[in-house]
């Protein structure tokens, strides 16, 4: 993990994260997209700032990725 994605001001569209989907959450399994929303309004959240992906998949920021950072 690069950065934590606890704090908002940290995450921005088109950005590379890995998320956390609700279904994944007991097994902690990363799913890697590119930030088109951000669903959470507060500054920061304990769990993760919860985005959406291009991709439609919504969940919570684990890691900010660097571009070309192979998927964990």
């Amino acid at each position: 993990m690069n950065a934590n994605g606890q704090q908002r001001a940290a995450i921005r569209p088109g950005m590379t994260v890995d998320i956390v989907l609700k279904q994944d959450q007991p097994t902690g399994k990363l799913t890697r997209g590119i930030v088109k929303d951000l669903l959470t309004k507060s500054p920061n959240h304990p769990h993760g700032i919860k985005v959406r992906l291009q991709s439609g998949q919504v969940g919570r920021v684990k890691a900010i990725c660097e571009p070309g950072t192979p998927a964990q």
